[in-house]
């Protein structure tokens, strides 16, 4: 979102924020109940909200940091800092196609090889009553992409 400000595309920044708050929604609704993990998320979520709301509504972003409790002014605190490793999903939805034609998926981990890949590929339902009992012809693995089965 930083970027955005900084390119001056401010309805885009604003977009981010809202979808922000939709998925905040769920969470804080149910924060009564939930253990310290989810709370302390939670209150880092609603923290970064706080300061992405601020240079477009400081009045509401300084009403809101007060509210939390937060200590001096929203608007002298560092910007949130973004780290990429966090977004990073350790799994990976690869389609798989049988004679060129996709019919399903596999869920396996990112850093899976293709041996590993192909293995799991051929253990899948769809694949094996698609083969019939039958060995195939090749398996095609593109890494991180698509599986590719010739029967």
């Amino acid at each position: 979102m930083g970027e955005d400000i900084e390119k001056l595309a401010f309805n885009r920044a604003i977009a981010r924020v809202h979808q922000l708050v939709n998925d905040l929604q769920e969470p804080l609704s149910a924060l009564a109940g939930a253990d310290e993990a989810v709370k302390g998320a939670t209150r880092e979520a609603v923290d970064i909200l706080i300061h992405l709301v601020a240079p477009f509504m400081p009045h509401l972003a300084e009403e809101c940091w007060a509210a939390i409790g937060g200590e001096g002014l929203v608007a002298a605190s560092a910007w949130p800092a973004f780290d990429p490793a966090l977004v990073v999903d350790n799994e990976i939805v690869l389609p798989v196609q049988i004679n060129g034609k996709k019919r399903g998926d596999l869920t396996i981990a990112r850093d899976a090889d293709q041996s590993a890949v192909k293995d799991a590929v051929l253990q899948l339902d769809f694949v094996q009553k698609a083969l019939n009992g039958s060995e195939p012809r090749k398996v095609i693995v593109v890494p991180q992409r698509i599986v590719n089965i010739v029967a």
